[in-house]
């Protein structure tokens, strides 16, 4: 494998990603009136700094999380779980990278004959 590539396996971190993010997601959408504001309520926007910030910890930065928050800020948009969005959308990039290494590996494995004639 590539050392210079970051991969996300489906271990720990990613899951504790996906569970923050549908945490954060489902709280905007249970608790409606007290984020109703979008970028006037501050309440929200703390819990979104909250989950950029653990999203990032867990995961990593990438910039998925930057439309996520953007919009977040837009009133009713906290009905679409943007953050769950985002996490789902790392992991589909991640997986893509770690096949296209792989098959980049495999096309080119290094061995001790390879400049042998």
């Amino acid at each position: 494998m590539n050392r210079g590539a970051t991969t996300i396996s489906p271990g720990p971190r990613m899951r504790a990603a996906l569970i923050v993010a549908i945490l954060a997601d489902a709280l905007q959408l249970a608790i409606f009136p007290l984020f109703v504001e979008g970028a006037a309520s501050p309440a929200d926007d703390i819990l979104d700094l909250v989950v950029a910030g653990v999203l990032s910890y867990l995961l990593g930065w990438h910039w998925e999380f930057l439309p996520s928050f953007a919009a977040k800020l837009v009133p009713g948009v906290d009905f679409v779980p943007l953050w769950t969005l985002a996490v789902a959308n790392v992991y589909r990039k991640a997986k893509q990278l770690m096949v296209t290494v792989d098959r980049n590996v495999n096309e080119h494995p290094t061995g001790s004959d390879s400049g042998s004639v």
